[in-house]
């Protein structure tokens, strides 16, 4: 949708494309979140070893910071993956200052200008009770899966996935690994051989593709399945921004509506420039010459 002054008048008018809108990510307390993020044109985003330190410093300082949970990682020299339980502050906040920050860093080591990373990076938020392990397993078998190490006895050990924090080879005061254990048996004894078990069962599993994207077919188990809800005649909820069952699906989508309604209000295509200056600037308590400032203030900022 495209927005634009009259010359005319000061009324906002709305304009329709044919370029449909992308949509925007939904995020709530306590969500969980596969993050996947590639580099640009499939360029390499960590070169060496001082890459890779520094984009897990920054990471664990901010998943600290924010309050955000880290459950399983790992890095490959184009893309990541992550998985995160939103905490303190939205996903997207905490994103877009590693990404920033890192590839500033990335691009004045390396003497490089421009984008560092492809578009926006992808967020899948998941239904726990359902995804949460093969999550965990499916993002630390990929340097495996990739072959950037050849078997399970060298990725036990591989310094850029969670796997070798939960195997107990190195220490990481940011990822949970208590909690993950703890979705395999009660001692932390018992849980590594059951979680080690768990991982070895799923190295001939190749890529999921049900586990890296929401939607009807991928949610409910694959088309066949979804047939089978078409022949009862049941109503499935879906969305791609969500991996979980319709109910989990409407829920999310339902407490992302009640979110936005505040913000719709204000997309009346009749209401006036001024109008909608006063009706901002009363909401926020500033006055509404700020509004259309420079001025980087937190509440100013999100006036705008």
């Amino acid at each position: 949708m495209l927005y634009f002054k009259s010359s005319r008048s000061d009324t906002i008018y709305l304009k329709w494309n044919n370029i449909t809108p992308r949509q925007s990510r939904i995020d709530s307390p306590r969500a969980f979140h596969h993050i996947i993020t590639r580099g640009i044109e499939k360029q390499k985003i960590f070169f060496d070893e001082g890459d890779y330190k520094d984009f897990l410093n920054r990471l664990g300082k901010l998943i600290i910071e924010t309050g955000t949970k880290c459950y399983a990682w790992a890095l490959m020299p184009n893309h990541f993956h992550l998985l995160l339980k939103t905490g303190d502050k939205p996903i997207s906040k905490m994103m877009q200052r590693l990404l920033t920050g890192y590839a500033i860093t990335f691009n004045r080591k390396h003497r490089r200008v421009g984008h560092l990373f492809q578009n926006r990076y992808k967020s899948i938020l998941c239904q726990e009770d359902i995804y949460l392990k093969e999550l965990i397993r499916y993002i630390h078998l990929n340097p495996l899966r990739v072959k950037i190490v050849e078997s399970q006895k060298q990725l036990d050990t591989f310094s850029y996935s969670g796997h070798s924090t939960i195997k107990g080879n190195r220490d990481l005061n940011w990822q949970e690994v208590e909690f993950v254990l703890s979705l395999f048996a009660t001692t932390r004894s018992g849980a590594q051989i059951k979680y080690d078990q768990f991982m070895k069962d799923g190295t001939n599993q190749g890529n999921r593709e049900d586990l890296i994207g929401g939607g009807l077919i991928r949610s409910n188990g694959g088309w066949d399945k979804v047939k089978s809800f078409r022949k009862t005649k049941e109503f499935l909820k879906s969305d791609e921004r969500i991996l979980g069952e319709s109910d989990f699906v409407n829920e999310v989508l339902q407490s992302a509506q009640e979110k936005t309604n505040r913000g719709n209000h204000f997309q009346n295509p009749k209401m006036t420039y001024h109008d909608l200056m006063r009706t901002v600037s009363s909401l926020f308590e500033i006055v509404p010459r700020k509004v259309a400032s420079k001025n980087k203030e937190r509440n100013i900022v999100q006036a705008r």
